[in-house]
């Protein structure tokens, strides 16, 4: 069980790291004349994550399930997660951030991921809040999470998508690709 709150404490622990890196690039973005979009719902975001966190917790602390053999597809399909997850934020760079951050003027980046899907990172946390809870069979907190995650994601993208369509060239960049299934261009 231990091994078990040591894998979910890594976790948050990089969720940690994460917001300290994006509020050191929106401080630069700020600096450079840049604007926070969608604040009234970055809240609820922040929200949706520590109760996921403690929801996860509870689940697994009081369903003393054991290690499943099929547990280690939703680990590994995570495991992949997290690396789609580096390529997406070293793709974006200084741009990427969990707050809605505009450039007004800035060239959207469509490198790495972006190349093929506007929003490989939303995907990667789709993904992340199903798969984390089924490795440990928590079931209760895979299924209400990921339903409060698509309701939340799909006010934030719309939020987003406008705020950069008015603001810089996301509107030409990603008019081919899709929100969350590859496209690939020829």
């Amino acid at each position: 069980m231990i091994a078990v709150y040591l894998f979910i404490l890594l976790v948050v622990v990089q969720r940690i790291v994460e917001v300290l890196i994006a509020n050191r690039n929106a401080k630069w973005i700020r600096s450079q004349g840049g604007y926070e979009a969608g604040k009234d719902h970055y809240k609820y975001i922040v929200a949706l994550h520590f109760l996921f966190f403690i929801s996860l917790l509870i689940e697994v602390t009081v369903t003393n399930h054991t290690f499943m053999l099929w547990s280690v597809l939703p680990l590994v399909v995570f495991l992949l997660a997290q690396l789609g997850r580096v390529w997406a934020l070293s793709s974006l760079g200084r741009f990427w951030n969990t707050r809605i951050m505009i450039l007004p003027g800035a060239k959207v980046i469509a490198k790495g991921p972006y190349r093929y899907l506007r929003h490989p990172n939303y995907a990667i946390v789709v993904t992340e809040l199903a798969c984390l809870p089924l490795i440990f069979q928590a079931y209760w907190t895979a299924i209400v999470f990921t339903i409060l995650n698509a309701v939340i994601l799909s006010t934030r993208i719309q939020v987003e998508e406008r705020a950069l369509e008015e603001a810089t060239n996301y509107q030409k960049t990603f008019e081919k690709r899709r929100r969350f299934f590859p496209t690939y261009e020829k």
